[in-house]
């Protein structure tokens, strides 16, 4: 089983926590900027994690045979703090990167003007630079968020908008956008493998992205693994699992996650546009 997880914190996570994810058939993430925990409170510390995401982190994933690979945003929970904000300005260079493969996560967490104009600015911003949007759903009112974020996403080409953190509640609208569908697998919140099954059985396998989300929180970076585990136990086929767990990430992002690892992975200086 090859697995390529879409969404996935790794700076919060251990060497040994790589070398378990190796062994369960990961080879390739994508890890989107997100809130640490701790509120940041300036642009620089925003930049240095931007860079570790562009350096430390896919040098760290390279040791144990992963591709590391990120999205860079402001992240929606700080774009409501103002001493954050200049982080737009800064962003646009770091989307030339090579390791960058979209914009995410943006989004709602509270559902302020704050965030709208954050979220709207980065919508923009991906589409100049030709990159896909990573949208994260708020954790409250999931489902006016959703059907919001849905609003706000119209003028982007719907393939290229994964909107992720789905549940029951909201996938219907989203597969009915013509979107990604995007769902975290976590040990006692959000997904988990069984209820994931039921909505491939639903509705299948096209624009389904599984990840696991794992991050300081309690979670798991092995919860794609167990989906595909789960997929085979209900029925689906070997080939089912592969698009899911593998070739749909690979289409969305447009990458190749099976691609050798070089030192460019890893340079955090490399431009692929405009540079």
């Amino acid at each position: 089983m090859r697995i390529f997880d879409p969404h996935i914190h790794m700076t919060s996570r251990t060497t040994d926590d790589y070398e378990r994810m190796h062994g369960a058939g990961v080879r390739a993430v994508v890890e989107p900027a997100f809130w640490l925990g701790q509120p940041r409170t300036n642009v620089g510390s925003f930049l240095d994690y931007f860079d570790a995401l562009l350096g430390w982190e896919p040098y760290r994933a390279a040791q144990h045979g992963i591709r590391h690979l990120c999205a860079l945003a402001l992240n929606p929970k700080e774009a409501n703090d103002p001493r954050c904000m200049g982080v737009l300005d800064e962003l646009p260079r770091y989307l030339l990167k090579e390791a960058v493969v979209a914009v995410g996560e943006v989004g709602y967490d509270s559902m302020t003007p704050a965030e709208d104009r954050a979220f709207e600015a980065q919508l923009a911003m991906a589409a100049e630079h030709d990159l896909p949007v990573l949208v994260h759903t708020p954790h409250r009112d999931k489902a006016a968020g959703t059907r919001r974020t849905l609003d706000v996403v119209k003028g982007l080409p719907p393939e290229r908008v994964l909107v992720d953190h789905l549940n029951e509640v909201t996938v219907g609208m989203v597969a009915d956008s013509g979107c990604w569908m995007g769902f975290s697998i976590y040990p006692d919140t959000k997904m988990d493998p069984d209820r994931m099954v039921a909505i491939l059985r639903e509705y299948g396998t096209e624009r389904m992205l599984v990840n696991s989300a794992a991050d300081w929180g309690r979670s798991d970076p092995l919860r794609t693994r167990a989906v595909g585990e789960a997929m085979l136990a209900a029925g689906f086929t070997a080939d089912d699992v592969d698009r899911v767990l593998w070739r749909n990430p690979s289409a969305f992002y447009g990458v190749d996650p099976a691609a050798p690892i070089t030192g460019d992975d890893y340079a955090g200086n490399t431009i692929k546009r405009g540079g």
